[in-house]
């Protein structure tokens, strides 16, 4: 990823590492990190390796069309590199603008809807699915329970 640039706060664990490639949005690196850590951790997932890259709405419309064959844009994508849940390995790609945006709409703030996209995302690699009804609003409950828990 030659446009990103690594933020390591030096903190947390190191297994868990997050990218800001957005130029004018951002997240405090080290709750990131600490929620995926504590999020992984209530799942009963071990990370190997998890990144966690926050970008802008170009890119992730980009690797949409890309990498699932959906030409617009989304809150979030994730890749599973390995599904091991002793050794978890995948990466999180997240839309800050599309945060932004629907924050405003649902009267939320720009950090917990992004923080919610980064949950979501580590669910999806925690084996979680949203394909049906059932599905997405078992996934909302896990949402709201971690970011409380870990994020508010």
């Amino acid at each position: 990823m030659a446009e990103t640039a690594q933020v390591d706060a030096g903190l947390g664990d190191d297994r868990i590492q997050v990218w800001h490639t957005h130029p004018g949005r951002f997240l405090p690196v080290d709750r990131v990190r600490s929620m995926a850590s504590g999020v992984l951790k209530d799942e009963g997932v071990t990370p190997h390796y998890v990144g966690i890259v926050l970008s802008r709405r170009d890119r992730i419309h980009e690797m949409n069309r890309e990498f699932l064959d959906h030409d617009y844009p989304t809150d979030v994508i994730s890749f599973p590199i390995t599904e091991q849940r002793d050794a978890l390995e995948g990466e999180v790609y997240v839309d800050l603008d599309m945060a932004a945006d629907r924050a405003r709409e649902f009267g939320e703030t720009f950090r917990r809807e992004a923080a919610r996209y980064v949950v979501h995302g580590l669910l999806h690699l925690a084996g979680h699915d949203d394909a049906t009804d059932s599905q997405r609003n078992r996934m909302r409950v896990l949402e709201n329970r971690y970011l409380s828990r870990h994020w508010d």
